[in-house]
């Protein structure tokens, strides 16, 4: 799994178990999070203005990349037996309104590099039958955490998943590290740890209500964001703003808060999933809008949940189940979405 916000490439060995009552258990094993190299992590940020020619280029060499990456990860740790390699890739272009998504590393090419079955391209599918092609992981909120009010995951992107009437909603909030990582840089750090940057600087009001009167957070779901609409919208209001870094992440922070509190009912139990997990500062200022309980879960799987959960689509897919809700991504109808290449030993 590659999210949005270029942490890096996240591997993890998961077992699943379905028991006679039909419920999904799991077991998360060894996993680890292999940082991009600088050289990667800049073409994986610009590779959305690439040239057709460029990006095929970069598909492949991407995939070599990961085929690489995925094969030491087997090797070293010793794993053997496994069923399938279930791969999320990197989304470089997410456009579901233009019909148009692309999750690069998904090719053929990779099950020839680890010989090993092969998962993958799970959004192709749902985009073709008219959804969002995102989020993808509330199947697995569903059916790994539904003791759970809510399921939020604070990645590159907040998203949150949810029971409604019956029916599993979920969808896409605002963006989160995707932002503040990208100003955390600009002072020479990967990330503002704990928030103790954002919480340091001052709350610029105007910018504030400016961001908030975006017209994304007043359509209804199904609804989810790419890095584009990043682009388009959040970085050049930022970059206009004469006031500091500091101040930029305190008042987009509160941005991220203020959208978050609107989705989640008061007395509510939260999962929180994602590097967003260990932004105490965000956390704090989330219960100080809403009195809610947020779950922050072992280390484990507030890293790997979205790996886990593309592991259980990739299990769905092999056994021809559903694995992507309509109610969630607004397609067609619930379907099994992916693509499997056979093992090329």
């Amino acid at each position: 799994m590659s999210g949005t916000s270029l942490d890096g490439i996240d591997l993890a060995h998961c077992v699943f178990s379905l028991s006679e009552e039909n419920n999904w258990s799991y077991t998360l094993g060894v996993a680890e999070t292999l940082a991009y190299p600088s050289s990667w992590k800049t073409r994986l940020q610009d590779a959305v203005h690439f040239s057709d020619g460029r990006m095929q280029t970069l598909n492949n060499e991407y995939t070599y990349y990961l085929g690489e990456v995925i094969s030491t990860f087997i090797e070293k740790n010793g794993l053997e037996d496994l069923d399938a390699i279930c791969s999320h890739g990197h989304t470089i272009l997410h456009r579901p309104d233009k019909g148009v998504t692309l999750q690069i590393g998904n090719l053929p090419l990779l099950g020839e590099l680890i010989k090993q079955q092969i998962v993958c391209d799970f959004r192709v599918q749902d985009v073709a039958m008219g959804g969002q092609g995102a989020p993808l992981v509330p199947i697995g909120d569903q059916l790994l955490f539904g003791n759970y009010d809510y399921c939020l995951n604070l990645g590159g992107f907040a998203n949150c998943s949810f029971e409604n009437n019956g029916k599993r909603i979920a969808y896409d909030i605002c963006p989160v590290n995707i932002v503040l990582n990208r100003f955390a840089e600009l002072l020479g750090l990967p990330y503002d740890d704990g928030g103790k940057i954002a919480a340091s600087g001052l709350l610029d009001e105007t910018l504030l209500e400016t961001l908030n009167e975006l017209s994304f957070y007043k359509q209804a779901p199904p609804k989810s964001l790419g890095l584009e609409w990043v682009q388009q919208h959040v970085f050049p209001l930022l970059k206009a703003s004469t006031i500091s870094v500091e101040s930029k992440l305190r008042t987009f922070t509160e941005h991220i808060v203020m959208q978050l509190a609107r989705q989640i009912r008061a007395g509510s139990q939260v999962l929180i999933t994602g590097g967003g997990a260990y932004n105490s500062y965000l956390l704090e200022r989330i219960k100080s809008h809403k009195e809610i309980h947020l779950v922050v879960p072992d280390a484990s799987l507030v890293e790997f949940k979205e790996a886990l959960v593309f592991g259980l689509l990739g299990l769905l897919k092999l056994r021809d189940e559903v694995n992507c809700l309509a109610s969630v991504t607004g397609a067609l109808r619930d379907h099994s979405s992916g693509v499997i290449y056979a093992s090329k030993v």
